[in-house]
């Protein structure tokens, strides 16, 4: 197991939204392809919506330029 894998269990675990959201996001930009990225961006998506992070709407902004997401929505 990686340490990014280490460390997402581990925040699992803990139950630490803030963490998950920021390690999806790392995995996100370490991810070779573009749909790994999109998986891993919309996990650090959510756990930034259950945390109540600011960071959600960069997020967010990431996945609608990435077209996974609706401008709208």
């Amino acid at each position: 197991m990686n340490d990014l894998d280490a460390r997402l269990v581990a925040a699992h675990a803990a139950g630490d939204r803030a963490a998950l959201a920021d390690l999806y996001e790392e995995a996100a930009d370490a991810a070779s392809d573009e749909v790994a990225c999109g998986f891993y961006l919309t996990q650090a998506y959510v756990y930034a919506l259950e945390a109540g992070l600011a960071k959600a709407a960069a997020l967010r902004a990431r996945l609608v330029r990435m077209g996974r997401e609706t401008p709208e929505g």
